[in-house]
């Protein structure tokens, strides 16, 4: 059974960052695209941020280019979202997400075919 649990989100400044990290359980993380996507009060799902499995090619989307860097490690079962510079437009609830055979940008557009999705953490910025 796949569980994915979310943390380090928080409040923060507009400016800040914070780092959000996700464990994964229940299956191999290595045979599966990773992925965090996030949801605003009022707001459809959107993917922030993929990876794929194997080479380990990322997409962003471009509302966070440049200011995120996603990572995995496949022998911790983790993956993780560095956001810098945030913006009080980043402030969502940021779900954690796993996909078995796709690659980082389908799986970030495509996010309602997803069926595996963590519970979430809520970030905050103010401004």
């Amino acid at each position: 059974q796949v569980q994915l649990v979310e943390s380090g989100g928080g409040l923060v400044q507009a400016g800040g960052s914070l780092r959000l990290s996700c464990a994964a359980s229940g299956f191999t993380m290595g045979d599966y695209a990773m992925g965090w996507f996030r949801q605003a009060p009022g707001k459809q799902r959107e993917g922030v941020s993929c990876i794929s499995k194997n080479d380990g090619s990322t997409y962003y989307s471009e509302s966070v280019e440049g200011r995120f860097t996603i990572s995995r490690d496949d022998a911790k079962n983790t993956v993780s979202l560095q956001m810098n510079n945030l913006k009080p437009e980043d402030a969502a609830v940021y779900y954690c997400a796993a996909s078995w055979g796709e690659t980082a940008q389908p799986m970030c557009v495509r996010w309602y075919a997803i069926r595996s999705w963590g519970r979430g953490a809520p970030v905050t910025v103010s401004s």
